[in-house]
């Protein structure tokens, strides 16, 4: 490895060169190790394991649709219900732990949305999903 000439008449300038040995023996010591230790990562102790029937659970929530018009009405899964009937509506699905997806035009007050959200955690409904609709 040089890292000039040894004329003291010139300018002497050290190499710009990368050494690139060091780096392609370090490689070289973890590509054997590798091939070394590769076969040892497949550990396979033969078991026979007992064979059974079962069948794949399905736990896909209960969701409940609820939207809010632009003149304040409420429609639970497609149903239009009045404001005083929804938190016997929340109480009557709340041990089923359902998800709330809540849909509201952009002209409703923010008031009946929070309304309807607070009615849904005295019911404790803590699921709730705001459905929007993207930008065209």
């Amino acid at each position: 490895m040089s890292f000039g000439s040894f004329d003291e008449g010139g300018v002497t300038q050290p190499m710009a060169e990368i050494n690139t040995t060091p780096l392609v023996d370090v490689m070289l010591v973890l590509l054997v190790i590798f091939i070394i230790t590769a076969p040892l990562f497949h550990q396979a102790v033969p078991i026979d394991l007992p064979q059974v029937t079962a069948t794949k659970l399905d736990d896909k929530p209960e969701v409940i649709q609820l939207a809010i018009d632009a003149d304040g009405l409420i429609f639970l899964n497609g149903e239009a219900i009045h404001r005083d009937a929804l938190d016997a509506r929340f109480a009557a699905v709340s041990a089923r732990q359902p998800e709330l997806h809540l849909r509201a035009d952009r002209k409703v007050q923010y008031e009946k949305v929070a309304d309807v959200m607070a009615a849904a955690q005295r019911a404790n409904i803590v699921k709730i999903a705001f459905l929007t609709q993207p930008n065209p």
